[in-house]
């Protein structure tokens, strides 16, 4: 594998305490990447910014400005793990959508591929830097972008089921489930938009947990123990 791009939760990275960070977690997911890294493997990030934001909840925040926070939150966040990442030694850049003086850089497809050329993880924060598509738009959208082979989807859930597992005990969990059924039956591994644009450039994601020791490194090895969605 050349080339992957990992999603990120940002109430994942929160741990318990469901907002801002867990430090331990951060750092325990950059000794992971630095482990893809020092093996030749490029690694894209998208994180989400729900550890800061919730803005659809409210009834009193116009929607495009809810998503502009929305958008700030993954920048907070990108920045922040990015520096977690080069503590442990990586080379990191951060690309938005939008310009944000000299805290990132503009994304392009070629500033991409020369970061990745030089062995720097590329973090991809701002969503698509619209209103109206979520962080799971952007992340199947830069995936497709800069040609990656997978996308990683790094949960606080273990995979893809057929019910929520936390309201039915009985929801089964899928070891392999195709894009069309994702779509069918809405079983919401990413929003519906994001659901879409994977079908139609043939993007496989792989759902798995981010609190299963050294999930990351054993999903890129082949030790899996998500659920697998074939397009």
């Amino acid at each position: 594998m050349k080339r992957v791009m990992l999603k990120l939760s940002g109430e994942a990275l929160a741990g318990e305490k469901k907002t801002g960070f867990d430090e331990e977690t951060v750092r325990g997911v950059a000794l992971q990447v630095k482990q893809l890294v020092d093996q030749g493997i490029e690694v894209g990030i998208v994180i989400g910014g729900g550890n800061f934001w919730r803005g659809r909840t409210s009834e009193h925040i116009d929607r495009t400005k809810a998503d502009q926070i929305g958008m700030l939150a993954t920048i907070m966040n990108c920045i922040y793990v990015s520096e977690i990442f080069r503590s442990v030694g990586m080379m990191t850049n951060i690309l938005t959508p939008f310009e944000c003086g000299s805290f990132t850089k503009l994304f392009s497809k070629d500033r991409a591929n020369k970061y990745f050329a030089h062995g720097q993880v590329v973090f991809f924060a701002g969503g698509t830097g619209h209103p109206y598509f979520s962080t799971d738009t952007g992340v199947v959208l830069r995936a497709i972008e800069v040609e990656a082979e997978v996308i990683l989807l790094a949960k606080a859930i273990d995979g893809v089921y057929d019910d929520d597992p936390k309201k039915n005990p009985n929801a089964k969990k899928y070891t392999e489930v195709t894009i069309e059924e994702v779509i069918e039956k809405n079983l919401q591994v990413v929003d519906m938009t994001a659901s879409i644009l994977a079908r139609d450039n043939h993007m496989p994601m792989w759902v798995f947990s981010l609190n299963e020791q050294n999930s990351i490194v054993n999903t890129v090895q082949g030790k899996f123990n998500g659920t697998k969605v074939l397009v």
